[in-house]
This record gives structure tokens, sequence and C-alpha cells, in this order.
């Protein structure tokens, strides 16, 4: 059965000497606000690790599957589907656009799409919660998820800093003939020195209601915004960890106040404005819980 509460939460997590989310566009620089320097890190990247959590959890078997993984064929996965539903495809006519035999929907055809989209929701764990575009390959139509996330951004501007890293190696033997048997590689690496950054969430429960998401579900999702950094750890993303994950649970369905008076309530600040933030400790977190029982609101703390 799926949820019957809307919720809205804030997420706090924070690197220390790390990359939290590069920026391919600008040679893997951590993303930083031009305007302000708060550094960024996308939604994209939190659903990814969020993913990758629940992929180790379940040992990616139904009904935790993940659609969007690494090295993953969509289409074919798409494909996988329909024949595990014994759907036969090669009746269709093939698109004119690109070739490929698609189930369109159409007479006839509509409730196949529609069998196709209830078995990725019952089997998928992302596509549940996140929702998918699944009508790229043979059309399983689309997927509104019911959790959404908004960008991380640092409570104060992050400075980027560059290293010059060497390797006591080289990789080919020219290289090595080249260095006259020094054989040294320089590299560069990019981190922060420490920010702690805040991210906002949605859960709709009418959405949910569409997908399946279901009280298992939310809490694995718990789970995995808590731990998710405990299993992604790597040089190059230095020390991440949740420090914070304050959950406001409504009453109903469609929600008992909007959510940024909610967010509004909670507040995070340094601790000494005179010095640089180098640790979690550097910041006090205050959270005003006046006449959230009259709006009919519960706020659960999972982390701080």
């Amino acid at each position: 059965m799926s949820i019957n509460k809307r919720y809205d939460f804030v997420l706090l997590f924070d690197v220390a000497d790390g990359n939290p989310n590069g920026d391919p566009d600008a040679g893997n620089l951590p993303r930083v606000d031009a305007e302000t320097g708060n550094g960024l890190v996308t939604d994209v990247c939190l659903k990814r690790k969020v993913r990758n959590y629940v992929q180790l959890k379940s040992g990616d078997k139904a009904p935790n599957l993940i659609f969007v993984k690494e090295k993953a064929i969509l289409n074919n996965t798409i494909d996988q589907a329909y024949s595990a539903l014994k759907i036969d495809l090669s009746k269709e006519p093939a698109d004119q656009a690109d070739g490929k035999k698609r189930n369109k929907d159409g007479t006839g055809q509509g409730s196949e799409v529609d069998k196709a989209r209830k078995f990725f929701c019952q089997n998928y764990f992302d596509i549940r919660t996140f929702g998918a575009v699944l009508s790229t390959g043979a059309n399983a139509g689309q997927v509104r998820g019911p959790v959404q996330f908004t960008f991380g951004r640092s409570i104060d501007p992050v400075v980027a800093l560059e290293h010059s890293i060497t390797r006591m190696a080289v990789t080919t033997a020219a290289d090595a003939e080249k260095q006259s048997g020094d054989n040294r590689t320089m590299g560069r690496k990019f981190t922060i020195p420490y920010g702690l950054y805040r991210a906002h969430g949605f859960i709709s429960a009418p959405l949910a209601n569409q997908t399946g998401f279901a009280e298992d579900d939310l809490s694995l999702l718990w789970e995995a915004l808590t731990s998710m950094f405990e299993h992604d750890h790597s040089a190059a993303r230095g020390m991440m960890s949740t420090r914070g994950l304050y959950i406001f649970e409504h009453e109903s369905s469609m929600g008992n106040a909007p959510a940024h008076d909610l967010f509004d309530r909670i507040t995070v600040k340094r601790t000494d404005e005179a010095k640089p933030a180098r640790s979690f400790a550097d910041y006090k977190v205050s959270i005003n819980e006046d006449g959230l029982k009259d709006k009919k609101i519960n706020l659960i703390r999972k982390v701080g």
C-alpha cells in the first residue's frame, strides 16, 4: 500500500578536503555559484548516491532493481520488460524516424503500455521513487516520481583548491624513455577544505499512489539518505557525511503547510564568523517547532 502522507525534508551533509560534485564543463572543479561563491551539488548527484546505496543493499534484485545504473543500456532494459510480460513487439511497424520498433499508444495498445509501466514501478526502486522516461525504445510510457530533490547549496562560500599530485609510474615504455627512466606522471586534484551543504526534498502522496511508492520504500529512502556516503568514500570526495535529516510529516496527503514555511524553521549559522569553518562543529543548527502540532505536522529527526 502506498504512503498516504506528504513529507518535506531538509538534508544537511558536509565534505572535508574533497570534491563533492565535480563539474565536467569546468575541468571537474567543484561546482560553485559564480555570483555568490557557494558550493553546489546537483539533485542528480544526490539521486545517484541513493541509487547506489539501494543497489548495494538489495543486491540489485526485485523489487528494488535500479533502472539508471552504471553502463546500463536503458532501451535494452525496456525490451526485457516486454519479454518478461510476454508481449510480442515483432508485429509492430518500425518507426520511420530511427527504424526501431515501438509499442505506441493507440487502439488496443494502451493497455500494454500500462502493463509495462506498472511492471517497472513494481520492480525498480528508482522508478517508483524518482520516476523515469520509458518511451525512448519500446514504449512503456512515462512515470512522474513522488520524490524530488533540490540542488545542495553550501551554507557559506567555498574555496576551490588545486593540488599537484605525482604518480611514481608511467603508462607506456615510450613515456619512460622520454623521462630517461625517471617514470613520473604529474596530475591535478581539486578539493574544497570544508563545506556544509543543505538540500531540500519533497514527497508527494498522490504521486506515490500512482507509482506504488510504499512505507517500505520510504524507510529505505530515509536509510539511504542517512548512510549513502558511508559506501561512497573515495580519494576524490574526501570525507563526506550526512549531518542532518529533518523530516516534516504532514497529517494529510495534500499537506498541511507550505514547504518553504517549514524549511524556514531550520536555520544553520556559523558559531564564529571570525574564522573559516573547517568542521561541522563550527555550525549551530536551530529548529523552530512552535505551532507545528497546531498545523498537524510532525517533525522527525533521523540525524541531527
